[in-house]
């Protein structure tokens, strides 16, 4: 029992999400969508012209009324982690395959995302390269830039959403200069090709919603802020941010789309993200144009790559705590660790970039993206009348309208990654079913609790060494490859020289980072956990703590000091440690470590302990005198030793109540056996008395016809002999009084068994077949070793062997038998209950006479088996682990007594904990006249503990 309570404590410890982020940080993630617009703006020009502008004004207005309405749902979701696919699953939650399916589909949205950035800075990293003649395998790169985010995720630091702040808010800086200085440059510029221009006529339907489709994968993606709602330190402020996003939308997505429709005008840019933005800032930036577009670009990878990393495994965690996927995903370290969740993402990722056509990964990531918003706005849509719904008409109208886009984009974009994209979540779905009914250890809670608590307790070690390798190997590093590089500048100096130096310090960033999270930031995290922890207990302790210099004087006091003396902190604070302990030497050399201190205090004594450590400073001596009061238990012990005697004749007494009370436990587990196996007999009987007396009744009225119609059968007695059917009667009578016989059989059966169990007229010991005594025990326990609705049925397995009558007190050793079988039965009980995986619950019984005549009966559980420190106290009386009420400890203290001064035997268990325990019981064949008074050691006392 105290097993299932510390497990449960310990799996809610390790479900907790902890709030660490700040809320500068979660706004960093709110601008990933946009960033990622510098990748999607290009394509679409190069298709659409000018005529652009008529996909991104509707697409900003829609993205935008998201953005509030995730914010109102969000309002009353604070400790809802993932943000709104996990809102999602609240509006659809009669409904869950639907929230499962729209959640999975936004994350697999985000990881095919993160896959397209790998493949698209391997693409500029091979082309920069190349200029220099140097290559580079693909494979290394793209699987690189899948890793590095996942390693610096998996290190338990926060780093990863530090480092996504220290990039993104330059990178986002950088983005909003382009589009203000690009819209004065068209508006003020003598140089501008105009401001406005002629659109000509507004594009189609189909082209409409064909781009809508791709857009939407930026707009609809600033509402990421609200994935960190739940581990920020402040939520209100985080949720605020989706008003600034979805403002900062037409800044970005249509000034900056109306720069580079109107200075992205050259013949041969394409839709090249890098030309193009090269193209469009050049009027403005000159020079610098290159290596800033270069930043954008990389940076948007990188952190559109880190925010993936950072959001889906949280959207996977609130799933499960929801209990919509396998529990092991709602697992996460003390550091906020999403281990299985980060593990699942990466072998997501690991697909995608397997797969590796780029175009094909776009459209079918963004089918299931597009999905997932569609049933959002149909979930707004349902629950129109909550008042967490904004704009219900404008959900409908909008799931119309993106239900027209998605079949137009799947005929636009191809049938079969279209279907792809929509069966894919269903892919997920069925892994998860995989995890859920796999007995893998990886796929369980408790084998990632057992990880993070090894990674918890691990000490914090002196890292000045590791600290000095890892700065020398990158400078070295650092030296080494700028030596190179540079060495191929001089020779091939070119632009694509000073884009290379850009992304390369970007990637040396976010590596150096992830290195250090796996060496030098795990030791400074630890040092920082170990000083915050030390100051908590510091200032919560409940004993007085004071720090004091060399000479004695107080440094620093606790709470709890100035709460007991009743004095405040400034009277203390560089005054003697004697103005407080009277009975202390002047010079703290001559200190004690431990001693006890008596104190006057309106006229009552207080006794206080005192406790001396000394901490060695590097220029001084410091004393930290820790101050406990005792004056309870110096009471207490006094009144201890002066009514020993008394408490022990009421130990006594008390003892004698609790064996009768157990006795009357088992009298009731007797008398609630006999209720339940005769319930069934007397059934048999009452439910046949009716048709019998109606049988009789029938008989008699047929006996009288025959008397007044007699010898010769009036047609009036034919028609009652046909319409009673006598010949059924008569066939049937008889198998009615066998079935009341049966029933009075089973009653006399069962009476013989509890006559057999309790041996009432046997009281004297005697030779008897204690196969019986176990069959009757075993007969008692039937309602206990049916199936129930929590578990199945418990199978007894007996092999007994060849036994002569035994000499012993039948009655109480069938009590032996009841006490250690009742409490196999619980131990399988309390198994299952604690999520042991038991095929079949089963006791075996085995029994066996030996060649030195003693008689071994063997009983054997499946149960989780007993603990070492629980075994050293099974025969200690009173000693229980169930709750109050259930048992009173007495059950296995009083078979050991039974088994060895009555019969001069000896009980001992066998027990391996997720294996069972076995209880092993051994009496002679013979007993002697006089029962030996065997006393027995700790090893033979190894027994029980489920009493």
């Amino acid at each position: 029992m105290f097993q299932a309570n510390n497990s449960t404590i310990n799996q809610s410890l390790f479900q907790r999400l902890p709030r660490s982020m700040s809320y500068w940080e979660t706004w960093a993630f709110g601008v990933t969508a946009h960033l990622s617009w510098t990748s999607v703006v290009p394509i679409i020009h190069h298709a659409l012209g000018t005529q652009a502008i008529f996909v991104y004004v509707p697409a900003v207005i829609f993205g935008m009324v998201l953005n509030y309405q995730v914010k109102h749902l969000g309002k009353n979701l604070l400790n809802v982690a993932g943000g709104t696919p996990n809102y999602t699953t609240q509006l659809w939650h009669r409904y869950p395959i639907m929230g499962k399916y729209s959640a999975i589909g936004y994350i697999l949205g985000w990881l095919s995302f993160l896959t397209v950035n790998s493949l698209v800075l391997t693409d500029i990293i091979k082309v920069n390269l190349e200029g220099f003649g140097i290559s580079f395998p693909d494979i290394i790169l793209k699987v690189g830039f899948t890793l590095i985010p996942f390693i610096v995720a998996f290190s338990g630091t926060r780093a990863l959403s530090v480092l996504h702040l220290f990039f993104a808010l330059p990178a986002f800086l950088l983005l909003l200069i382009f589009c203000v200085q690009g819209l004065g440059f068209l508006t003020f510029s003598g140089y501008s090709p105009g401001f406005v221009s002629h659109h000509g006529i507004p594009i189609s339907f189909m082209d409409w919603a064909k781009w809508f489709f791709i857009i939407s994968y930026s707009t609809y993606a600033c509402e990421t802020a609200s994935s960190f709602v739940a581990d920020s330190l402040r939520p209100e402020k985080t949720l605020k941010f989706l008003d600034v996003a979805a403002w900062l939308m037409p800044i970005v997505f249509i000034g900056g789309s109306w720069v580079i429709m109107y200075l992205a005008t050259g013949d041969n840019l394409g839709d090249s993200p890098f030309l193009n933005f090269v193209a469009a800032s050049h009027p403005f930036w000159g020079e610098y144009a290159s290596i800033i577009a270069t930043f954008l670009l990389a940076g948007s990878c990188l952190l559109g790559s880190a925010t993936a990393v950072s959001n889906c495994p949280r959207i996977l965690y609130q799933l499960a705590i929801d209990k919509h996927i396998a529990p092991v995903f709602s697992t996460i370290s003390p550091r906020g660790v999403f281990g299985s969740g980060l593990a699942l993402s990466l072998f997501l990722s690991l697909l995608y970039l397997s797969w590796g056509d780029l175009s094909r990964l776009v459209v079918v990531g963004n089918v299931s993206w597009f999905v997932s918003f569609i049933i959002l706005h149909l979930g707004l849509w349902r629950q129109r009348h909550k008042p967490e719904v904004l704009f219900p008409k404008v959900a409908l109208g909008l799931f119309i309208l993106e239900f027209l886009v998605l079949i137009v984009a799947g005929y636009a974009w191809g049938w079969q990654d279209f279907l792809i994209g929509l069966l894919a979540p269903f892919g997920v779905l069925i892994i998860d079913a995989f995890i859920r009914y796999t007995s893998l250890p990886i796929f369980r809670s408790s084998w990632w609790i057992k990880i993070y608590k090894i990674q918890r307790r691990k000490p914090a070690k002196d890292s000045l060494m590791l600290q000095v390798s890892i700065l020398i190997f990158l400078l070295c590093s650092a030296v080494f490859i700028g030596y190179l590089f540079g060495f191929q500048l001089n020779i091939n100096y070119s632009k694509n020289g000073q884009n290379l130096i850009v992304i390369l310090l970007m990637l040396v960033a976010f590596g150096g980072v992830a290195i250090a999270c796996w060496t030098s930031l795990p030791e400074v995290i630890s040092l920082t956990e170990a000083r915050e922890s030390a100051e908590h207990l510091f200032m919560v302790a409940q004993d007085c703590i004071l720090v004091v210099n060399e000479n004695g004087i107080i440094q620093q006091i606790n709470p709890a000091t100035e709460s007991f003396f009743k004095i405040e902190t400034s009277q203390l604070i560089g005054h003697h440690l004697q103005t407080l302990l009277p009975e202390l030497k002047a010079d703290p050399v001559v200190w004690l470590k431990r001693s006890e201190h008596t104190l006057n205090r309106k006229s009552k004594v207080i006794t206080l302990e005192v406790s001396i450590s000394d901490r060695t400073q590097e220029d001084f001596q410091e004393y930290v005198v820790i101050v406990h009061d005792i004056t309870q238990r110096k009471q207490a012990e006094e009144i201890l030793r002066q009514s020993e005697a008394q408490l022990r004749k009421e130990a006594q007494q008390l003892a004698s109540q609790l064996v009768q009370s157990e006795k009357l436990s088992s009298l009731g587990q007797l008398v609630a056996g006999i209720a339940h196996e005769i319930n069934n007999p007397i059934n048999f009987i009452y439910g046949n008395l009716d048709p019998a007396n109606q049988y009789i009744h029938d008989l008699m009225i047929l006996i009288q016809l025959y008397e007044q119609h007699y010898p010769q059968p009036k047609l009036e007695i034919q028609n009652a002999i046909q319409s009673m059917d006598l010949n059924f009667i008569l066939s049937d009578l008889p198998k009615l009084l066998n079935s009341m016989e049966v029933g009075s059989r089973r009653i006399k059966e069962i009476v013989l068994s509890l006559r057999n169990f309790s041996r009432l007229d046997e009281s004297e010991m005697k030779a008897v077949n204690i196969h019986e005594g176990i069959d009757s025990t075993l007969m008692i326990l039937q309602s206990r070793l049916k199936p129930t609705s929590d578990r199945p049925g418990i199978e007894i397995i007996k092999q007994y062997g060849q036994l002569p009558p035994v000499e012993c007190y039948p009655g109480q050793l069938n009590q032996v038998f009841m006490n250690i079988l009742v409490n196999g039965i619980d131990a399988i009980e309390e198994a299952l209950l604690n999520g042991y995986k038991i095929n079949q619950p089963q006791i075996e019984i085995q029994t066996q006479l030996t060649n030195e005549n003693q008689v071994i009966i063997s009983i054997k559980d499946n149960g989780a088996g007993i603990p070492e420190n629980v075994k050293n106290h099974l025969f200690d009386p009173f000693f229980t682990t169930k709750p109050v009420g259930k048992g009173t400890g007495l059950g296995l203290s009083i078979s050991y007594q039974i088994i060895t001064e009555k019969h001069s035997g000896n009980l001992k268990c066998i027990s391996e904990l997720d294996v069972g325990a076995e209880f092993i019981i051994m009496i002679p064949l013979e007993q002697q006249k006089v029962p030996s008074q065997l006393t027995y050691s700790s090893d033979e006392k190894s027994v029980g503990g489920r009493v």
